[in-house]
């Protein structure tokens, strides 16, 4: 393996520059305060974790973790999501707390799969958690909340698309009941989107007509709360049907939320996390093919730490949005420059001090250093004061403070 040059950095990782930054953080601050006012605190969890906990209740698979030792020799991970971690901080620091709970987050999470087809090592992520509620309730404020969220991001095109695990799970049992090998393949090429992998699939089961007419009817469900009604003449199985009826409380929710617009059912939605039991959803702007927001419930998770309680979630993938969506337009402050000579010193730092004390940006410089030979750059500073012997005065600007 060859030696890395002195500029490289690992593959999957990336350096963010300061506008790219400033468009995260104003990302990060306006959706952390918009699940505020819904009543989420925020929560923070490290980055490395025990492999022996938060890595084995992790839906990631092993090989998608990133693993370290440290000097004990005990593995460590990198979380690689956030609802792992906080099911821990759940079932221990915050088990006398009632429930229902509601967290938010921001934090970067790491997958080593992410390094495959350009797609990124480490990302962040904004989201929430809701954990002791079950109801239909719970899943459409979960649903309601990601719209906010992303109106908070300035995310100003986009559609939730919103399914059932539970629905699919009793379908394919119904359908090839034992055959979980074909029923996970099955649901792969669903979260692969692979229609044509999907239908060849069906064929190779040999299964009679009527069967296998169901399994290709799964395709055409998409839309508004009429594919609840179609839904349900695919099966007469009680789990099957509870599952419907679930989704179409939650749209009847959404509806009253009035952000129902924002969503169409999709029951060939799978999820891409083995820990979800129930409704599921993800989030795409107009702007780009990838996810912007994933979610669903999780209802068994917290049990592996001890805490038998339901719970339901999702995450913004923030830096998605910064790469690709226009949304929020970050200005341009051009900081006031303060040159000072040695006499001037002192005034020119005290007044340096107020005005950033009234927020204001400012760089201040010896005259005729570097700063005082970039002075004369367009545009490169708001206003330009001098405190030396020869010039006290504003050179560019307002009146010396």
């Amino acid at each position: 393996m060859s030696k890395p040059k002195g500029f490289e950095i690992p593959v999957g990782v990336r350096d963010y520059l300061p506008r790219a930054v400033s468009k995260l953080r104003a990302i990060e601050l306006n959706v952390l305060e918009c699940m505020e006012r819904w009543g989420y605190r925020q929560i923070m969890t490290p980055t490395m974790e025990y492999y022996d906990t938060v890595g084995v209740a992790s839906s990631t698979s092993d090989q998608k973790l990133f693993k370290l030792l440290n000097n004990r020799g005990t593995t460590l991970v990198l979380r690689s999501d956030m609802t792992a971690p906080i099911a821990r901080v759940v079932s221990s620091l915050l088990k006398e707390e009632e429930v229902p709970l509601r967290l938010s987050y921001h934090a970067n999470v790491f997958r080593a799969i992410e390094e495959e087809a350009g797609r990124e090592a480490e990302f962040f992520q904004t989201g929430v958690e809701l954990v002791g509620d079950d109801s239909a309730e719970a899943d459409a404020e979960i649903v309601a909340l990601a719209i906010a969220s992303l109106q908070a991001a300035e995310v100003t095109s986009f559609k939730i698309a919103m399914g059932h695990v539970g629905f699919l799970n009793s379908l394919f049992e119904e359908i090839i009941p034992g055959r979980q090998g074909e029923q996970e393949a099955l649901k792969e090429l669903l979260l692969g989107r692979d229609v044509v992998g999907y239908r060849t699939a069906i064929e190779a089961l040999g299964l009679a007509a009527e069967h296998r007419d169901k399994l290709e009817a799964i395709l055409r469900l998409r839309g508004g709360k009429e594919i609840c009604e179609q839904a349900t003449r695919l099966s007469v199985e009680q789990q099957t049907l509870q599952s419907i009826a679930h989704l179409c409380e939650v749209w009847e929710v959404l509806e009253a939320y009035g952000v129902s617009e924002h969503v169409l059912i999709d029951l060939t939605m799978i999820g891409d996390f083995s820990y979800y039991t129930g409704m599921t959803f993800e989030g795409y702007a107009a702007e780009i093919g990838f996810p912007v927001c994933n979610g669903g419930r999780y209802d068994n998770l917290l049990q592996q730490f001890g805490r038998s309680v339901p719970a339901t979630g999702f995450a913004l993938k923030t830096n998605r949005i910064v790469d690709g969506v226009d949304g929020i337009e970050i200005e341009t402050k051009r900081p006031a420059l303060i040159l000072y000579d040695e006499q001037g010193r002192q005034e020119a730092l005290s007044a340096a001090a107020q005005l950033r004390t009234a927020g204001r940006i400012v760089v201040t410089g010896l005259a005729g250093g570097p700063e005082d030979g970039r002075r004369q750059q367009q545009d490169l500073y708001a206003e330009v004061y001098s405190y030396t012997a020869a010039e006290r005065r504003p050179v560019k600007g307002r009146e010396l403070p």
